[in-house]
Formats: C-alpha cells, structure tokens, sequence
C-alpha cells in the first residue's frame, strides 16, 4: 500500500483508538464516588436528588470545542430547541455517530483496500459526524420561513388587540394563544420569561436573538424604543404591520420573477429532449428508412 493509502487508514483509526483509550482509562470509582458525595450532599441540603450525566456525554463534552457547542446551542434556539433532540443529547451522538461510520470505512477498506473505498469510508464518518448539525441546520430555516410568513397576520391580529383596548402583553399573550405556528410559541415563551421575573427589555431581545428574520428584530426595536420614549404603541404596530406586508408582498414578487430562471434548466434538459423525441422521433425513422 502507498504511504497516502496508510495515512488515511491512520485517521480513520486513530481516533477510534483515541475514543477506546478515554473509555477504558477513566477512573469510573472516583468519578461515581465523586457523583454520589455531591448528590448526597446536594440532597440533603435541598432534599432533591439530581440528575448524573452519563460517562459517554462528559467524554463527548471534553472532545467538543466550547465555541462549537456554543453554535449548536445557537443553532438549537433557532430550531426551536426540539425536545427530541436537547443539546446533551445532539453532543453525544455525534461521537457516536462518528464512530459508526468510521467502523464501517475500516470494514470497507478491510475488504476492498483501495483509493476509492478509503475516501468513501472518510466522506461516510464525516458525513455521520455532521448529520446531525445539518437536520438542525434544516429545521431552524424552515422554522424562520415559518415565522416570517406568519408575522404580518400575527402584528395585525395585536394591532386589533390593541386599539380595542387590551395592552401589548395582554395583545400578545392573546395573539399567542390564538395562534398555532412558532411565532406563536416564540410570543408565548416571551411572556412567560416576563412573568417570572426578567426585565422587559431583556426578554424581547432574547426574543430576537432567538430569531433571524429581519422583520423581528426591527419589530423588538422599535417595542423597546417606544417602551423607553412612551410612544403609542397602536401607532408602532401599525407602521410595524404596514412595513412586514409590503416586504412579503416584494419577497413573492422577487420569487415570482426568479422561477423562470429556474425552470429554464430544467425545461432544456428534461422536457425539451422528449418532446423532441416524441415529435421528431417517427420522422427521422422513416428518414433512416427510405436512404438505407
């Protein structure tokens, strides 16, 4: 085998190694001996017993760099942070996940020991490393398309709310509640973190963060700017509402007008082909015909 060929087959199966020496060099008797003396203390002092983390996520912890957890938990947030898969949970598999696929590229160069199976075992523990970072990736942009969809309806609805008399928590927790999508839920959790305590203008800007359409953070502006000034807030929301329709009325058009462009493609190199099969297809046979 080439010197390139075993390099490869090194990154494979180092950190398998690696992974197995951690597992089986960990001192489990003082860190469950460490665990039970903080879990018992902790239980005595507020009679409650807390949760030990598994050994295999403290190890996925330590291989995680802290600004890289940091972005899946940004990631997660504009995801919604989807209770089938919670941040501990998403920084376990993934090791996991690594390990599976890196298993399977030494199988695969195991029976066949060529270029193209050693790339295909990398391109395959690479891809299950990051598999989960792409679903989350996914669901947090749809989950803001979502949520730029549903703004307009959601500022006229408070808007209503508003100008019949209900104040701006009361119109939100109102819009919130009659709505079903997740700005809907992003409302809800706002008020919610009013409610046990956090300061107004911490909670809508949390509310923000939390999102990534422009429309939402100009809105979260200019509540905090009217809140700080005691501008109306019925004539915020109005021009608030105003602004969102007109910009989803201009993101259609600007769709509307990019759909030729890319139907263009696909009209040359799959339609086109068999219409002029269909069509031209018996003439040019009768044409071979008649000269042979």
């Amino acid at each position: 085998m080439t010197p390139m060929a075993w390099l490869i087959i090194a990154v494979i199966v180092l950190p398998i190694a690696y992974f197995a020496w951690s597992l089986a060099t960990i001192d489990r008797k003082s860190v469950v001996a460490i665990q039970t003396n903080l879990g018992s203390g902790f239980a005595q002092g507020t009679g409650v017993n807390i949760h030990r983390p598994p050994i295999l996520l403290g190890l996925a912890r330590k291989l995680t760099p802290g600004s890289y957890e940091a972005k899946l938990d940004q990631w997660l947030a504009l995801a919604g942070r989807p209770k089938s898969m919670p941040l501990t949970k998403l920084i376990a598999i993934k090791p996991a996940l690594a390990l599976a696929g890196a298993v399977g590229g030494v199988l695969l160069v195991a029976s066949n020991p060529s270029p193209t199976m050693i790339g295909l075992g990398l391109f395959l523990t690479i891809l299950l490393y990051f598999l989960p970072d792409l679903l989350i990736y996914n669901t947090g942009i749809k989950r803001q398309e979502a949520i730029q969809l549903e703004f307009p309806n959601t500022l006229d609805q408070m808007l209503i709310s508003v100008e019949a008399g209900l104040g701006f928590e009361a119109a939100m927790e109102r819009a919130s509640s009659y709505g079903t999508g997740p700005l809907a839920l992003e409302l809800m959790r706002t008020l919610q973190d009013i409610q046990v305590g956090r300061p107004r203008q911490e909670a809508y800007e949390a509310m923000a963060e939390r999102s990534t359409v422009p429309d939402v953070r100009s809105f979260v502006l200019a509540v905090i700017q009217a809140d700080k000034y005691g501008i109306g807030i019925a004539n915020v929301l109005r021009a608030q509402a105003k602004q969102a329709r007109v910009k989803r009325r201009q993101k259609a058009e600007e769709k509307a007008m990019k759909l030729p462009v890319k139907v263009l493609f696909p009209l040359m190199f799959c339609i086109f082909p068999v219409l002029f099969i269909v069509l031209l297809g018996p003439a040019v046979i009768k044409i071979i015909q008649m000269f042979t």
